[in-house]
């Protein structure tokens, strides 16, 4: 029992906690949380294994984090118990009894003699102590007094309120991890979406993105509704850092995109052969549109890719949501006769016109189909913004943030608050009575040496 309490109460055990824990938060931070396996793999390749076989994808749910946090709860429990008693007894003891050895080791000091009687002595020394807002205790007895002035006394517990502070974050860290939920809600303009384990909805009224004067985006902001029973019950708006908090839901401003599947396109239809023909149709994504012309009747958008590349198997994906190289799936028929099909490009119009014979993608070319009949450019694209909001619940949050309260008066009242003590020894003899006293600080010695020495002044000056 004694080694597993001395090994508990060992500060090196909470050096190499503190640093265990800093470096594991570390890679919590460079290591995104939460994501897919596949995410994983196309980020790390081969490690992605070892990074998700140590947890490292939800690092503070894993049982070696909270064991860790486990480990420094009862170091930091151990250290208090074993320190607080003796701060207890020094802060609130009983008065002594008269004693030279226990004067010897106070650095500031003073020996002196005051006219009797000696409940006259004792009240002029404490007088000045009182004035100087010290806490006395006396006793007295057989010809002897002793005063023990105190103040300050809190100033002994600081430590300890900030281990309790500590204890008391890692409570709401072990309720987070254990109790929170968190999930990411897409919603475009108009649309409401249900909140995960909450009895309410939210609905998503406005978005808007502001932008630096070089491109750069600058704010994101969701004016958003909470909906409740049918009905809305709060309106705010969301920005970076200004989240909405509604029944223990905060909803944080994540990032945004467009609804590329919903694209609105601008086609522009030319003939090689007839360069006075052009046409403009507008349309979405899976839609046919008819077109005012005997050899083109209709055209149609089968697909859009904001970003387009060719990926594995040879198969077209976006490598983004950005419109860095948006692409389209075009046909365009005749009747039943296809006279264009192929991906067209809105950064490169001239790529991919030779597909304008009517062949599919994946197809041969047929060589006796000859020139293109006509030539497709997109000249517009456009999608709805949606918003993407974080909804979290995290049932410890005000365990933190009263932690953190807890540490900071800790700190302040082990740096700002020292204790300081003056006892002072009186005995009646021959017609005098014998003054000595002595006084110590924590902190601040300088300080107290000159309060100290201003004091006994007082007390000596005749009246």
């Amino acid at each position: 029992m004694r080694s597993a309490w001395k090994f508990f109460s060992s500060v090196k055990l909470a050096i190499v906690l503190i640093i265990l824990l800093t470096l594991a938060s570390i890679l919590g931070t460079l290591v995104p949380q939460g994501r897919s396996a596949a995410e994983y793999a196309a980020r790390y390749g081969g490690l992605s294994g070892l990074i998700t076989g140590l947890r490292l994808t939800g690092l503070y749910q894993s049982p070696w984090y909270l064991a860790l946090l486990l480990l420094f709860a009862a170091n930091i429990v151990v250290c208090t118990v074993s320190r607080f008693r003796p701060k207890w007894r020094r802060a609130f003891r009983h008065v002594p009894d008269a004693d030279a050895k226990t004067m010897a080791p106070m650095r500031a000091s003073a020996r002196f003699r005051l006219p009797p009687p000696l409940a006259a002595a004792r009240d002029k020394v404490a007088g000045p102590l009182k004035a100087r807002h010290y806490r006395l205790d006396g006793s007295a007895h057989d010809g002897k007094a002793v005063i023990l002035a105190r103040k300050r006394r809190l100033g002994w517990f600081g430590s300890d309120i900030a281990h309790l502070g500590l204890l008391v974050i890692l409570a709401g860290g072990f309720t987070s991890g254990l109790g929170g939920r968190r999930a990411d809600l897409a919603l475009s303009e108009g649309q409401t979406a249900d909140v995960p384990h909450a009895a309410f909805k939210v609905r998503l009224d406005k978005f808007e993105t502001e932008y630096y004067p070089g491109g750069a985006v600058k704010d994101w902001k969701s004016t958003v509704t909470v909906v409740e029973a049918g009905a809305p019950v709060l309106t705010r708006v969301v920005e970076v850092n200004e989240p909405l908090t509604y029944r223990g839901v905060s909803f944080y401003q994540q990032s945004f995109g467009w609804d590329w599947s919903a694209a609105r396109l601008v086609l522009d239809l030319r003939k090689p052969g007839d360069p006075a023909f052009s046409r403009a149709v507008a349309l979405k994504v899976g839609e046919r549109a008819a077109v005012d012309d005997p050899d083109v009747t209709h055209v149609a958008v089968r697909r859009f890719v904001p970003d387009f590349v060719i990926g594995e198997a040879n198969r077209v994906q976006s490598r983004s949501d950005r419109p860095n190289n948006p692409a389209a799936l075009v046909e365009a028929w005749k009747g039943e006769e296809r006279v264009f099909a192929g991906w067209i490009f809105a950064k490169f119009p001239d790529f991919g016109q030779g597909h304008g014979t009517g062949v599919m993608p994946g197809k041969k070319p047929d060589a006796k189909a000859g020139a293109p009949k006509l030539a497709v450019v997109l000249k517009d694209y456009a999608a709805a913004p949606y918003s993407v909001l974080e909804a979290a619940e995290d049932p410890g949050a005000n365990l933190i943030w009263l932690g953190c309260i807890l540490v900071t008066a800790g700190f302040f009242l082990a740096f700002y608050w020292p204790p300081r003590e003056i006892r002072v020894d009186l005995e009646e003899s021959q017609g005098r009575v014998d003054v000595a006293a002595g006084g110590h600080a924590a902190k601040s010695r300088e300080a107290f040496q000159t309060e100290f020495d201003s004091i006994f002044e007082a007390i000596r000056r005749p009246e």
